[in-house]
């Protein structure tokens, strides 16, 4: 098990939540989504203002997690298996693990000519869906992680726990604002920070050119030159993204993919159980 907390769902499930089911306990009114059960309804409120909403109660009940992928240009780097191939086999396991368990998982897959929604399901077949949306799925083109992940929160229409892969090379500033946004939304937030081994101790040895692989220019520099601003640099980057996530209780994992798939597993299921 991948770990208790408090999640929304709508069946028996093994997360305590304190925000839905059919208990005793009456907890919130949350708005009705297309494909839910109408029994659920509250038609008083309906009555005086003409907007669907459910009536939920404390119950035990499911997870549901949503997993969002960075699509960019930049997550094609790495050796031998680059970022964002390493993003799809988080995303693949954790998304077999919780539809074993009976939890709904749903997919977000952040590409330059829109993002790619698949809603959280939990029935058998979800799997094989979100397998064969990572398998067409490919990485290139521009970032748009920041603008995409404030559509994500509020399309994201049941609280989750959302977890977001990327090397998250962007403003600090933009990131904390979509996440924040997250977090307005009440969805849990967990960052796996995927990162090269290159990314982190610039161990290039040679005149080296430089290439942006989401389009812009390449450089010929002397790595020996600069490799200690560029280290002092990341590690102002990856502090400021720790803090961000420090100052909105949510989760950040630092996930360097030379490190292999089993040791990233291991630190987020250690980080769920402790809590």
């Amino acid at each position: 098990m991948l770990g208790n907390f408090p999640m929304e769902g709508n069946v028996s499930g093994i997360h305590k939540s304190t925000h839905k089911g059919s208990s005793v306990e009456f907890a919130e009114y949350r708005e009705y989504t297309p494909g839910e059960d109408p029994r659920r309804i509250d038609w008083r409120v309906l009555a005086r203002t003409d907007k669907y909403f459910l009536k939920e109660f404390e119950a035990e009940t499911n997870l549901r997690a949503h997993h969002i992928l960075d699509c960019s240009g930049s997550m094609t780097f790495g050796q031998p298996v680059n970022k964002f191939e390493f993003g799809k086999r988080i995303i693949s396991t954790l998304s077999y693990l919780y539809l074993h368990q009976g939890d709904a998982v749903g997919l977000n897959l952040i590409k330059a000519k829109g993002m790619v929604d698949l809603p959280s399901r939990r029935n058998p077949s979800q799997l094989q869906n979100i397998l064969q949306t990572l398998g067409k799925s490919n990485a290139s083109g521009e970032d748009f992680l920041v603008t995409q992940l404030h559509q994500a929160a509020d399309s994201i229409k049941s609280r989750a726990l959302v977890m977001m892969f990327s090397d998250f090379l962007v403003d600090p500033k933009s990131l904390a604002n979509a996440i924040h946004h997250m977090r307005y939304r009440k969805h849990e937030v967990v960052l796996f920070h995927l990162l090269d081994q290159q990314e982190i101790d610039f161990q290039f040895d040679r005149p080296t050119r430089f290439i942006d692989l989401e389009g812009g220019i390449s450089v010929l520099t002397e790595p020996t030159v600069i490799r200690n601003e560029y280290i002092s640099q990341m590690e102002n980057h990856v502090t400021a993204i720790r803090k961000i996530c420090t100052e909105t209780q949510s989760s950040h994992h630092l996930t360097i993919t030379d490190l292999g798939i089993t040791n990233a597993l291991k630190a987020f299921s250690s980080d769920r159980s402790s809590m």
